[in-house]
């Protein structure tokens, strides 16, 4: 996409259909978890805040990323058996995609920023 999406659906619309299926789910997973969280559009892709910085996720040619931005959802055994970047967590989308370890990632930075 050459211009930056302004809303979220814009963002998901942008993907093929079976890729815009997982990013709406994805959502919907972070919604339920963090009712409170404010959703927009911030580094190109769909976030969230909640008393700061709360979760990222983006999608890609062959994964989808999230971006939890924590060392402590970082060292989860689930995590680290997954491929991604210091800061972010890579699914495979050619894999069934693990909305509940996505659950599970947004309720520990629920509770990381609200301890703040």
């Amino acid at each position: 996409m050459n211009t930056r999406p302004a809303s979220v659906d814009e963002y998901i619309a942008q993907f093929p259909d079976n890729v815009q299926q997982i990013l709406i789910r994805i959502r919907a997973v972070i919604k339920e978890t963090a009712p409170e969280a404010e959703e927009k559009i911030s580094y190109g892709m769909p976030g969230y805040t909640l008393n700061g910085g709360l979760i990222w996720f983006g999608g890609y040619k062959k994964h989808i990323g999230i971006y939890p931005r924590t060392a402590g959802v970082m060292a989860l055994k689930e995590v680290t058996t997954c491929k991604g970047t210091k800061g972010s967590v890579h699914f495979p989308l050619d894999a069934p995609m693990p909305y509940d370890l996505i659950r599970k990632i947004v309720e520990i930075r629920v509770t990381e920023n609200t301890k703040k």
